[in-house]
C-alpha cells in the first residue's frame, strides 16, 4: 500500500479508501444489498492487514448500522490512532424539521450521534454529504469550525456540489478564520468525467484532496455491460446515475475489458489505476463485498497505465448530465 497527504493538509491516508456503504444491516435503511456484520468484519480486518488506513462511512448508511459495524471493527482490529475514520452529515436521520440538513442544531446533534455509533470520541474527517440550500452556508461553516475546535473533529471535508458553491465555502472559511475543507468527495470515474471541467481544477488550485465516490461506476466498469447483480437490480440511486447510458459508455467499458485482458488483470484494476493516475486524486473510495474486490483495489495501486492506454480509455467519452448532487 502507498500513502499520501490528503490535499495540502498534514493528514496522511492510504491511496485506497474503503467505502463502508457496503456494510450494514440489510433490514435497516435503503441498502438491502449491504453485507451484514460478520462478513463486513472479515473484509475490514483484511483491509487493515493490506495496509488500508482510510475508512469512509456516513450517518445515513443503513440507518446508522454502517457506523456501528465500522466502529466495532476498528476497535477490535486496529489501534484507533493508526486509522483515518471519516463520516458524513446531511441526510435525514429522524422525523421532524431538524432531523435533516446542515443547520448548527443538526450538525452538532448528528456529530454526537455518529460518535456514539462509532464508539470513539473524535472523527478524523467530518464531511458535509451534500449542499444544504435551506441553511446559510455561513451557519454550516461556523458550526463545523466549532466541531473542530471542540476536539470532536480533526479535519473537514465536503461532497458533491457545484464548483461555485465549493469555491464560496472555501472563500468564506478563509475570510472568517474558520477551518477550511481539506477534501472533496465527488462523483468521478471513466463513465462520468464532468468534474474535470471545474471542480477538479478548483481542488488542484486550492490544495484540496479528491476522494472520488463510485470509482467503478457501480460495477459497470468491472463486468459485461448487460450483466446484472443483486445490487444493480436493487440500487435505485445507482440506476439514477447510470440507468441512461450516454453515447460512448459501452465503448469505454469495452476498452477497459480489452486493456485488462491484454494486461492479464481484472477490469477493476484498470479502472482504478486510471483514477490513481490523476495527480489531483488522493484516494478512490472503493466499495467491497468480496475478497476479490479488495484484492483488486489494493493491486491497482501498483498498476501503471501507459499514456497510450490512458488516451485509449478516455477517447470515447461524451458529455453527460451532472448527476449525484442530491
Amino acid at each position: 500500500m502507498e500513502y499520501t497527504h490528503l490535499g495540502a493538509s498534514g493528514l496522511q491516508v492510504s491511496r485506497i479508501c474503503l467505502g463502508m456503504m457496503s456494510f450494514g444491516d440489510p433490514a435497516r435503511g435503503g441498502h438491502p444489498w449491504s453485507l451484514p456484520e460478520e462478513g463486513s468484519r472479515a473484509i475490514i480486518q483484511k483491509a487493515l492487514a493490506a495496509g488500508i488506513t482510510f475508512f469512509d462511512t456516513a450517518n445515513v448508511y443503513s440507518a446508522g448500522s454502517s457506523e456501528e459495524i465500522t466502529g466495532r471493527a476498528i476497535r477490535d482490529f486496529a489501534d484507533r490512532e493508526d486509522v483515518v475514520l471519516a463520516t458524513k452529515v446531511h441526510g435525514r436521520m429522524r422525523p421532524g424539521p431538524n432531523g435533516v440538513g446542515l443547520s448548527r442544531k443538526a450538525i452538532l446533534a448528528e456529530l454526537d450521534a455518529s460518535l456514539t455509533r462509532l464508539g470513539t470520541d473524535y472523527v478524523d474527517l467530518y464531511q458535509i454529504h451534500r449542499w444544504d440550500p435551506a441553511t446559510p452556508i455561513e451557519e454550516t461553516l461556523e458550526a463545523l469550525d466549532s466541531a473542530v475546535r471542540s476536539g470532536k473533529v480533526r479535519y473537514l471535508g465536503a461532497s458533491s456540489m457545484w464548483a461555485w458553491q465549493f469555491s464560496k465555502a472555501l472563500h468564506l472559511a478563509g475570510e472568517h478564520g474558520w477551518h477550511r475543507f481539506v477534501s472533496m468527495q465527488d462523483h468521478y470515474n471513466l463513465l462520468n468525467r464532468e468534474e474535470e471541467r471545474e471542480m477538479l481544477p478548483l481542488c488542484a488550485d486550492q490544495g484540496v484532496g479528491v476522494i472520488p465516490w463510485s470509482p467503478l461506476a457501480r460495477g459497470r466498469l468491472t463486468r459485461d455491460w448487460d450483466e446484472a447483480t443483486n445490487r444493480s437490480q436493487n440500487d435505485q440511486f445507482g440506476t439514477s446515475l447510470y440507468g441512461d447510458p450516454a453515447e460512448g459508455d459501452r465503448e469505454i467499458a469495452r476498452r477497459v475489458a480489452e486493456i485488462a485482458e491484454a494486461r492479464g488483470v481484472p477490469r477493476a484494476q484498470v479502472a482504478l489505476a486510471w483514477l490513481l493516475s490523476k495527480p489531483v486524486v488522493t484516494a478512490p473510495i472503493v466499495g467491497v463485498t468480496k475478497d476479490q474486490h479488495l484484492d483488486d483495489a489494493v493491486a491497482a495501486v501498483q498498476l501503471q497505465l501507459t499514456p497510450e492506454e490512458v488516451a485509449r480509455l478516455e477517447e470515447p467519452y461524451t458529455p453527460h448530465p451532472v448527476v449525484g448532487f442530491s
